[in-house]
């Protein structure tokens, strides 16, 4: 899960460089980071598991995984187009409130007042990092909410569809899922004029490498995610989900310059804070849980 969490800010740092360098529409990255992804991992999954294992037991859960992978990570490239990678991180990681909010609502599961208390402060957290970042860059700056609600929508779904086929299988067809939105996403913006729509091949070398480094960085990160959930229970591995902040943080200033202002770091700080305290209440639920039985 650490080793994820180190290497996945790098998609991030990609996208941001192919978008800002390379001139290349987010869109059109986050094609690159589906169809490399399948061109990645469909190797691996034939060797291993042969054929059979491109016909999973659930497809059409497995494809929308993709998709809603997909649009949340169009929301966060265009993001890092636009806004520093700090400042992406810190606002997208309202994602365990807002994950924690639909569990309450669609599942029917209960969530005590504390909790609600810590989502509460989370949020306010989540608005000192909006705030200048909304004056600096507009409406752009909501994106990553708008992110961590699709992203909370597909771990939802992670739910459905459990443990009903393995890990390779489920980020192979979700390859597929993302990479057919995408192509209908692109051919849809292009056509309305939206420049961050446009469809386009990476002008360099260096760009071409850089998009297959993308694809393999996501697929083999999310299968380690995917890994560290099956080895270890969530209360354990969920706090390791904020290094990301640290990760981007600090290709964010190596790469970019970028590196977030006082008021930045106090909302980032309540964010973790009221994150982590969430992680604490849902592990001593569970400890007790076990003790009742």
């Amino acid at each position: 899960m650490l080793f994820a969490m180190v290497i996945l800010p790098g998609m991030d740092v990609i996208a941001k460089y192919m978008a800002v360098v390379e001139g290349m529409a987010p869109a059109q990255v986050t094609f690159y980071r589906f169809f490399f992804q399948l061109v990645a991992t469909l190797p691996l999954l034939l060797t291993i598991g042969g054929l059979r294992a491109l016909r999973p037991k659930r497809l059409w859960l497995n494809l929308l995984r993709g998709v809603l992978l997909a649009a949340a990570a169009l929301f966060f490239f265009i993001s890092v187009k636009y806004m520093p990678l700090a400042d992406v991180f810190a606002i997208y990681f309202v994602e365990p409130f807002i994950l924690t909010c639909l569990s309450a609502l669609i599942l029917r599961e209960r969530v005590d007042w504390r909790r609600w208390l810590a989502i509460g402060i989370g949020f306010a957290g989540a608005m000192i990092v909006i705030q200048p970042s909304f004056a600096a860059f507009g409406a752009t700056s909501l994106l990553p909410v708008a992110c961590a609600t699709v992203f909370a929508f597909y771990l939802l779904l992670n739910r459905a569809v459990g443990m009903a086929d393995s890990p390779l299988t489920m980020q192979t067809i979700a390859g597929i899922g993302g990479t057919l939105f995408m192509v209908g996403v692109i051919a849809i913006g292009d056509g309305m004029g939206v420049a961050d729509f446009e469809p386009s091949l990476p002008k360099t070398t260096l760009g071409w490498v850089l998009v297959v480094i993308l694809g393999a960085l996501s697929g083999y990160g999310h299968l380690l995610v995917v890994k560290a959930f099956q080895a270890a229970p969530v209360s354990l591995l969920a706090p390791f989900a904020y290094f990301e902040i640290v990760t981007a943080t600090a290709l964010g200033y190596l790469i970019f310059g970028d590196f977030p202002s006082l008021s930045k770091w106090l909302g980032i700080a309540i964010i973790v804070v009221s994150g982590l305290f969430m992680i604490w209440r849902e592990r001593q639920a569970g400890n007790r849980s076990i003790e009742a039985t």
